[in-house]
C-alpha cells in the first residue's frame, strides 16, 4: 500500500489532508508537525511521498523539501501553501519540490498531484537497470506542430536522464519542465506565430463540437502548416544536450528575462523562458531566436 507523510503544525489542517488522500486513494497516512520531526521519522517510515504545509516553526516547507533531496532523494515532496505566488512555485521546483498546491485548491488538485508524482516515481522500473548501463545516447526528432507530441518526449527524456543517473528525482522533473517549456515555444511561438494576447483572446471562448482550436487552425493555414520543430538530445553519463529549432522568424532577444530583476519569474514576464533558464545549467539561442541550445549537468552522486 502507499504510504504517505503528512506535515503540518495545524492539527486541523494535518487531518484534512490525511483524509482527503485516504478518500481519493488506497494509501496509509502517518503525520509529522514540522520538517524537523518529519525528518526524524523518514528514514523508519520510508514513505512513498510527503506532503508538506510551506509555513511552520523550526524547519518550514522550503527547508523540509532541500533537507529531503539531500538525504532521501529517492522520496518526492509536494508542498502545500495558503499564500502562492509563481515566485514561490518555482522557487519550490527549484530546491526539490515534486510538485505544489495552493492549499485553496487541495480538494480539486491535490489527489490528482499525488497520483501524477507518484505513477512518476515508479514508472519505467523494469527498464531502470538497463538504463543505468547506457554510456551514451541520441534521439533527432522532427515534430509536426502537434502539442500531443510534446508529453511523450518529456517522458522519454524524463527516463533517460533519470535513468542514466544524470539527475534525482527532483532534477528530472526540472529537465522536463524546462524541454517541455522549450519546444511549446517551438510550436506556439516559433512555428505558429501565435502571441500570447491571441491565446488570451480566445482561452474564454466556448468551443462547439467540431470546432476547431485556434493551434489547429493556425497549424493548417500557409506559411504555418509545413513548419517543423527539430530537436536534439545528445546524453552521456556527465551531462544532457538538447537543441530545439523551429521554422519560425525567430524572436527578440531581448525578451530573454533576467532573472536577477524583479518579475522576472511572475506571470507578467516570460514565465517559460524563465523556467527553461532557471532548471538549466546553460541556455545559449542563437541569433534568429529560432534555436536554442540547453545544457544539463550531472549532480554529484548521484549515478550508482
Amino acid at each position: 500500500m502507499t504510504s504517505i507523510l503528512v506535515v503540518d503544525d495545524s492539527a486541523v489542517d494535518r487531518r484534512l489532508v490525511g483524509e482527503l488522500l485516504e478518500r481519493k486513494f488506497e494509501c496509509s497516512v502517518q503525520y509529522a508537525v514540522n520538517g524537523v520531526e518529519a525528518m526524524a521519522r523518514l528514514k523508519d517510515l520510508s514513505p512513498d511521498l510527503v506532503v508538506t504545509d510551506l509555513t511552520m516553526p523550526e524547519m518550514n516547507g522550503l527547508e523540509l523539501v532541500s533537507s529531503v533531496r539531500k538525504h532521501f532523494p529517492e522520496i518526492p515532496v509536494i508542498l502545500m501553501t495558503a499564500y502562492g505566488t509563481e515566485t514561490l512555485s518555482i522557487e519550490a521546483l527549484e530546491k526539490g519540490a515534486a510538485s505544489y498546491v495552493p492549499k485553496s485548491r487541495l480538494a480539486d488538485k491535490l489527489p490528482d498531484t499525488a497520483k501524477e508524482v507518484l505513477t512518476l516515481a515508479k514508472a519505467d522500473r523494469c527498464h531502470a537497470k538497463l538504463i543505468t548501463c547506457l554510456d551514451e545516447t541520441r534521439f533527432v526528432f522532427t515534430l509536426d506542430n502537434d502539442p500531443a507530441l510534446v508529453d511523450p518526449l518529456v517522458d522519454l527524456v524524463q527516463q533517460m536522464v533519470s535513468g542514466m543517473g544524470l539527475v534525482d528525482f527532483a532534477g528530472r522533473l526540472q529537465v522536463g519542465v524546462a524541454v517541455k517549456e522549450a519546444v511549446l515555444n517551438a510550436i506556439f511561438h516559433g512555428n505558429l506565430e501565435i502571441t500570447k494576447e491571441q491565446v488570451q483572446e480566445v482561452e474564454h471562448e466556448l468551443i462547439q463540437e467540431g470546432d476547431l482550436s485556434l493551434v489547429e487552425r493556425r497549424a493548417a493555414e500557409e506559411p504555418y502548416r509545413h513548419r517543423r520543430v527539430y530537436v536534439e538530445i545528445d546524453l552521456t553519463p556527465s551531462e544532457a544536450r538538447f537543441l530545439i529549432r523551429d521554422d519560425g522568424n525567430g524572436f527578440d532577444l531581448s525578451q530573454v528575462p533576467d532573472l536577477n530583476e524583479p518579475g522576472a519569474l511572475e506571470p507578467v514576464g516570460r514565465r517559460g523562458l524563465s523556467l527553461i533558464q532557471t532548471f538549466m545549467d546553460e541556455v545559449l539561442y542563437n541569433e534568429k531566436g529560432n534555436e536554442v541550445r540547453l545544457v544539463k549537468r550531472a549532480m554529484q552522486g548521484v549515478r550508482t
